[in-house]
């Protein structure tokens, strides 16, 4: 059974959800491949996961930088995308990364001299627990800002309420 309830941000309404204590989801209202790979029903009914995602997320808009490690995270996906969302929740609060910079992590992991930078932007824009696994910080290799599943005017938000001077 999964668990859901609506947090209402200052850029739009996220929808979370747990599975087994385990938060799985925190998609916004209307973003692409919202609830993607849920297959289970969906109760919409607050327990503790739900409720620690919420205050964490209360503390994030309100200036603070929860750890992402506060949260019991179980994102659903291939081993492809639960690796780039791996690297995606190391970028510090404020920072930025390339697609291609996350892409030479992984072929450097894996020992092969390259990984398609296109293949890591698929997998971040799969990311299916938004803000809290940081895929907003990801930019294409020259620093201009690319794709966010949520749309570009929430990517923005986030970046300027990370670091002012972005």
């Amino acid at each position: 059974m999964i668990y859901s309830m609506h947090y209402s941000s200052p850029i739009g309404d996220i929808l979370l959800a747990s599975k087994d204590s385990k938060l799985i989801g925190a998609w916004f209202e209307g973003q692409k491949y919202y609830l993607a790979n849920i297959d289970d029903k969906i109760l919409e009914k607050e327990d503790e996961t739900l409720i620690k995602a919420k205050e964490w997320l209360d503390r994030y808009f309100n200036g603070e930088k929860p750890a992402i490690d506060e949260l019991d995270l179980a994102p659903e996906g291939t081993d492809f995308r639960c690796e780039v969302w791996k690297i995606l929740c190391e970028i510090p609060y404020g920072k930025t990364i390339s697609y291609k910079d996350i892409a030479s992590k992984i072929a450097q992991k894996r020992g092969i001299e390259k990984m398609s930078a296109q293949a890591v932007g698929g997998a971040v824009g799969h990311n299916p627990i938004s803000i809290i696994i940081p895929c907003h910080r990801v930019l294409a290799s020259d620093g201009s800002l690319t794709g966010y599943a949520a749309g570009l005017d929430r990517k923005i938000f986030l970046l300027k309420h990370e670091n002012p001077e972005f």
